[in-house]
């Protein structure tokens, strides 16, 4: 399968210049400017095959908004190489353009007082896409998205989440290959991320459209992406499955235990003092939860031992959250690969 996007050594370095003080260190600086280089993006390499849903994650200040202005061609590398729809995206910018869509959860694409369709008409117009072709494509988009009774409303008068989805259907206008998002879910509530999520499988599964999604919700990543790209201080520092992250990190689970009367955290630590456990307190005193190692013979240790002494009105063995999971690898700062 054909790679949709290639970079190799990719860099971005920012130069800021610091003024000296007073009349005369401002009288220097007519001459001599003090300045810092700062880099953002620092020496990465990787691909992305045709059809692929990536999901591109890091803390803020990791380099992510920056790399993917670089591939859509908003700012020029300081070094490095990208080929994205077999273009470079900075010097073939206006063809470049009309082979990606990009949607910000920060920015908008739409026009702010007038309608929705209207703003749909003018982006039409801009990517030369032909009537029947817009007729057909975005009947579907509009369909799938739920956004028909929004298409007579001023943009301004839309909430967030319908803002959002109006967003996404203008980035598919020109039923771009490859579509970027970035934080397309921010600030959505929980019913309107699922509407946003079961239409990017749908469309990825239809026409097998490419995503990358920077994000920080890792639901999103859960349930749309395989893949995982992770960058911390400019640099890649994973790149595979999610499910490896997950089966290399997850090292424990939680039991879950929610008891019929009140415990105290000294009388479950003295219950299970021949373990590894790491009590914290759930939602009320009724309910407490035990971090334990992956070892089923502790798991079932701790279970045995808690359930001997203490009513149980339920009991749940859960996984290590991906969200825990990044953070830990974050803390330690490296990652071990498989």
């Amino acid at each position: 399968m054909e790679n949709i996007i290639d970079v190799q050594n990719l860099k971005k370095e920012f130069k800021s210049y610091s003024s000296r003080q007073g009349l005369k260190g401002a009288f220097r600086d007519l001459f001599t400017r003090n300045y810092t280089i700062k880099t953002a993006v620092d020496d990465i390499s990787f691909s992305i095959k045709r059809g692929e849903m990536v999901g591109y994650i890091g803390e803020n200040g990791a380099g992510k908004s920056t790399s993917i202005k670089m591939l859509t061609g908003i700012l020029t590398p300081t070094h490095g190489k990208i080929v994205v729809n077999g273009m470079n995206p900075h010097k073939e910018r206006e063809k470049f353009v009309k082979t990606i869509g990009v949607v910000f959860g920060q920015r908008s694409q739409l026009w702010w007082d007038i309608a929705v369709q209207e703003s749909f008409r003018l982006l039409k117009k801009i990517y030369n896409v032909p009537d029947q072709q817009y007729e057909e494509h975005m009947k579907d988009v509009i369909e799938t998205l739920d956004i028909g009774p929004l298409l007579d409303k001023p943009v301004r008068k839309l909430s967030l989440g319908q803002r959002m989805r109006c967003e996404l259907a203008a980035a598919l206008i020109h039923n771009p290959p490859l579509l970027f998002l970035d934080e397309p879910t921010i600030g959505l509530d929980v019913l309107v991320k699922l509407k946003i999520r079961e239409f990017l499988k749908r469309i990825n599964e239809k026409y097998g459209t490419t995503i990358l999604l920077t994000t920080h919700d890792l639901s999103d990543i859960e349930a749309l992406c395989e893949r995982v790209v992770m960058l911390d201080e400019g640099k890649i520092i994973y790149d595979g499955p999610l499910k490896e992250l997950r089966e290399n990190w997850a090292e424990g689970k939680q039991i879950q235990f929610q008891f019929s009367e009140k415990a105290s955290l000294e009388e479950l630590q003295n219950l299970t003092k021949d373990h590894l456990v790491v009590w914290e307190q759930g939602e009320s005193d009724l309910i407490w939860v035990a971090s334990v190692d992956s070892d089923e013979t502790v798991i079932s240790g701790v279970i045995g031992k808690v359930t001997a002494v203490k009513k149980i009105a339920d009991l749940k063995i859960l996984e290590i959250s991906t969200e825990e999971i990044i953070r830990n690898i974050y803390v330690e700062g490296a990652v071990r690969h498989g």
